[in-house]
């Protein structure tokens, strides 16, 4: 089922991104990229920035990720009214993100605003589970019916 596999690779990515994130944070590279959206030097990232804009190029293709998930969750005929919800909530974690990490960087890596992006992250990834649990179920129970000849 495309749903299936649209959901574990949004589930993975979101899972990368805090994953890189936490680099970021660890190795106080936070504001090597001071600019937000993009770094001084524009969409070519330039040496020093590189592994920051990693961090924000691997989370534009996350949040396009997550919002392509609940396009296809919410037109699904097959996908519980929670399920629904569950994605609808991650997409607007992914606003709430790019505004909080908008934040972080103007604010210059603020402990609390760092501790509330993670916590955010960590929520998104569980709405992201949420979703990819229920979307292989229905899958799965698609798998198992009798097929009559």
């Amino acid at each position: 089922m495309f749903l299936t596999r649209l959901a574990f690779t949004t589930l993975f990515i979101v899972f990368a991104l805090i994953f890189i994130g936490g680099y970021v944070s660890s190795s106080g590279v936070g504001l090597s990229c001071p600019d937000w959206p993009l770094c001084p030097a524009g969409l070519v990232p330039m040496k020093e920035f590189i592994i920051e804009y990693f961090h924000r190029t691997v989370a534009a293709t996350t949040g396009i990720m997550v919002f392509a998930t609940m396009f296809f969750t919410l037109r699904s005929k097959e996908t519980s009214k929670s399920t629904k919800i569950a994605s609808m909530i991650a997409a607007g974690l992914v606003v709430g993100q790019i505004i909080l990490g908008a934040i972080v960087i103007v604010e210059k890596l603020h402990a609390l605003l760092v501790t509330m992006h993670l916590g955010m992250g960590l929520i998104l990834f569980i709405m992201i589970l949420t979703v990819f649990l229920d979307v292989r179920q229905i899958s799965k129970s698609h798998l198992q019916k009798p097929v009559y000849l």
